[in-house]
């Protein structure tokens, strides 16, 4: 897949997400609560290298790709948690913030729904074009991790919309 339009909408995705992470770390640093952001990020990251050293992409591309492709499937799966504990320990969540995180719950569920429905139209083609082993299989699944743990998020964002106290407000 490489030198195509996904290469190009990796690297567009890339720049967003360090843009992204320039913003929160120069220009929105006044806002960050440290000491409600307690989550170690080593539970998450040390699981996610180990299984992508175990199971990463059967392909022809170098072997440290493979297992650099692997490790973002599985970290992207997780990146969420993080986030989801700063607002599980602020108990007030901004709706800003509420609505990009609903966003991204939708945008998951709707990349799970596409993986799963082409996979069934390709009978199972589609697997097999990413490789052979547990790798196809763990695509699938880190799609559906990531759209279960979101989907929990999503949940209560509805829920707070027919809420006397919505999103952002305590008892």
């Amino acid at each position: 897949m490489e030198y195509d339009i996904h290469t190009l909408l990796d690297l567009a995705t890339l720049a967003t997400t360090l843009w992204v992470i320039y913003m929160i770390r120069f220009k929105l640093k006044s806002s960050y609560m440290e000491d409600k952001d307690n989550f170690v990020i080593y539970y998450v990251v040390v699981p996610c290298a180990v299984l992508a050293l175990c199971i990463h992409p059967t392909t022809s591309h170098n072997l440290l790709n493979r297992i650099s492709w692997a490790f973002c499937v599985y970290l992207e799966a997780a990146s969420v948690l993080p986030q989801l504990r700063v607002m599980q320990n602020t108990k007030i969540v901004e709706p800003f913030t509420a609505h990009y995180v609903f966003a991204l719950g939708v945008a998951r569920f709707l990349s799970c729904a596409h993986w799963v429905l082409q996979v069934l139209d390709s009978r199972g083609r589609l697997l097999v074009a990413l490789g052979y082993g547990l790798w196809p299989s763990m695509v699938l699944i880190s799609e559906i991790v990531q759209t279960f743990i979101l989907a929990d998020f999503c949940y209560f964002y509805i829920k707070s919309l027919f809420s006397v106290y919505p999103l952002g407000w305590s008892k």
